[in-house]
């Protein structure tokens, strides 16, 4: 269903796809494992690595999974499934199989949670976190905008191990 690309020579236009596409968050594994949608990420070159940033708010059920876990997976769907990525993004696991009320279809690559609709899988391996820290922000503006609950995100740096491409099951 998937196929590993290079992550020395892989392009994603990372700004298109967080900011208007989102993206899947996921992690634990086939016994337990939760999802969230995120639109706010980094992806580039840390301490001679690939590696991905994902912020997560202290509230999100899908925490829980990332703090238990050494790695994650964040899945892209070239714009489709925008509908399914609202309901993943409003709902929480807490209350119910929210996965249940989408269209998508859970599968598992290394062991970790995805998407079988999924275009782009990245196997990130955490690295590194932190909260965000109110006194460190320079525009003050940016707390108050974005959070108002004073709900920081733990922030995530993780090395991204692999990426798969789907494959069109006519190609296997």
């Amino acid at each position: 269903m998937f196929k590993e690309v290079d992550v020395n020579t892989f392009d994603l236009k990372i700004f298109n796809k967080l900011n208007k596409e989102w993206a899947l968050l996921s992690a634990g594994n086939k016994d337990a494992f939760n999802t969230m949608t995120i639109s706010w990420g980094e992806m580039g070159t840390l301490w001679n690595k690939p590696v991905m940033t994902c912020f997560v708010r202290p509230q999100r059920y899908t925490k829980e999974f990332i703090d238990s876990n050494d790695k994650m997976t964040l899945s892209f769907f070239n714009g489709e499934h925008m509908k399914d990525l609202t309901v993943l993004g409003r709902e929480s696991g807490r209350d119910g199989d929210k996965i249940a009320k989408t269209d998508l279809t859970p599968t598992f690559i290394e062991g970790l949670p995805t998407f079988e609709e999924a275009d782009i899988v990245v196997v990130g391996k955490k690295l590194y976190e932190d909260t965000i820290k109110p006194e460190y922000f320079l525009d003050e503006t940016l707390v108050d905008k974005n959070y108002p609950n004073k709900d920081f995100h733990t922030m995530y740096i993780c090395e991204v191990e692999k990426i798969y491409n789907r494959v069109d099951k006519k190609q296997c």
